[in-house]
């Protein structure tokens, strides 16, 4: 049976397709963006996170570790510590799980996708990192008519995304900018790869949405956005686009992680309801549907 790597399930989502959905989060993404509002999903492997403000320093974490409390770089991410902590600051980030137990988890909230004309989406990190996971919980999904989407940057050979194609009833697809240079500074790769999945994937799929995180200081210029509007206009398949404004309610999680959130997320502010409706005008003007969505 194939298993696989999540970190989170969140039900009752609103913001990861249409109606009402369960979104499931696969560890793993070979991406770096400095704004990355799940940096426990980037490590493809369980880790354990500390939350300074639960702990009550009961050593209960120390009792129950069998190599006393290893530091994070040679920690085996067994769990015994957070299973054993009373007030959650330990947590295990990410378990291997299989397909099935995904799918009971999914089947319990069938009756509000029913009702919502919701599902279940795939997210991240980047579930591509997995894809004979992925291509086997969207195939459960399918048998049992549920509606699939998959949010992904398309940070994959061509061939695997153009494989799970047949499956997923929407892609959300991720853009960060188009200057490719721009992109490898923040996010420490290049783009060319995405931008070709963009382009093969239109041609076999006609249900995409790009979603686009507006970033101060990195894409939150006009010239960036008029040249991510030519990207998304220029892409068969693509019938709605969102721009996300930045917001830094992420900027906590880092430390949990035994790391220092990136300076420019402490500098970084949320884009005036205006600079965003001001954007949005640059896609509406190429014939796209544009929606500005809830945050990035």
């Amino acid at each position: 049976m194939s298993t696989g790597i999540i970190f989170n399930v969140q039900r009752y989502s609103l913001h990861d397709g249409p109606g009402i959905r369960t979104t499931v989060f696969l560890k793993g993404c070979p991406a770096r963006c400095w704004w990355c509002h799940n940096p426990e999903s980037q490590n493809a492997s369980p880790q354990t996170a500390w939350s300074q403000n639960r702990c009550i320093s009961c050593d209960a974490c120390l009792l129950a570790c069998h190599e006393g409390l290893q530091p994070r770089e040679t920690c085996r991410a067994c769990g015994d510590c957070a299973e054993a902590c009373p007030t959650g600051a330990r947590e295990l980030l990410g378990a291997e799980t299989t397909v099935d137990q995904v799918l009971q988890n999914i089947l319990k909230d069938r009756m509000f996708f029913e009702e919502s004309g919701g599902g279940v989406t795939f997210s991240g990190g980047e579930p591509l990192c997995q894809p004979a996971f992925l291509k086997a919980l969207l195939t459960a999904c399918r048998s049992h008519d549920i509606h699939t989407a998959v949010d992904t940057a398309a940070l994959c050979p061509p061939e695997t995304l153009i494989e799970i194609a047949p499956l997923v009833d929407l892609f959300l697809f991720d853009l960060k900018c188009a200057d490719d240079a721009l992109h490898q500074k923040g996010t420490g790769m290049g783009n060319g790869r995405i931008l070709d999945n963009l382009a093969q994937l239109g041609r076999v799929h006609r249900n995409i949405w790009i979603r686009i995180p507006v970033i101060p200081g990195f894409n939150d210029t006009e010239q960036e956005m008029e040249a991510l509007a030519e990207c998304a206009a220029g892409a068969a398949g693509v019938r709605q686009v969102w721009l996300l404004p930045y917001h830094g309610s992420w900027a906590a999680k880092p430390a949990r992680l035994g790391a220092e959130p990136p300076a420019e997320a402490l500098a970084a502010r949320t884009p005036s309801p205006q600079r965003m409706a001001d954007f949005a005008r640059l896609f509406s003007a190429r014939g796209l549907d544009t929606q500005i969505g809830g945050g990035a």
